[in-house]
């Protein structure tokens, strides 16, 4: 019997959420929601501000570019909450 493999998004969310954890040790609380007609929507929101959103154009983070980007939204974001 082969194992369950995993949709590709759900994957690629899994991977771009452990290297998130990575980044930002015990600062996120990191969840995700599939959707049943597209790929789903992945938002970043830190302390109410949504600082990424592939729903509204930012795209799926599937570059390194476009982490660090994404990595500097967020550092910026936690950066006003202290």
């Amino acid at each position: 019997m082969r194992p369950q493999q995993l949709p590709i998004p759900h994957f690629q969310y899994l991977q771009l959420k452990e290297k998130l954890e990575h980044e930002f040790p015990g600062c996120l609380d990191i969840c995700g929601e599939g959707t049943p007609q597209v790929t789903g929507f992945f938002e970043v929101t830190v302390a109410g501000k949504l600082v990424h959103s592939k729903k509204r154009g930012d795209g799926y983070v599937d570059t390194e570019s476009k982490f660090r980007k994404l990595v500097t939204a967020i550092k910026a974001a936690l950066a006003q909450c202290q």
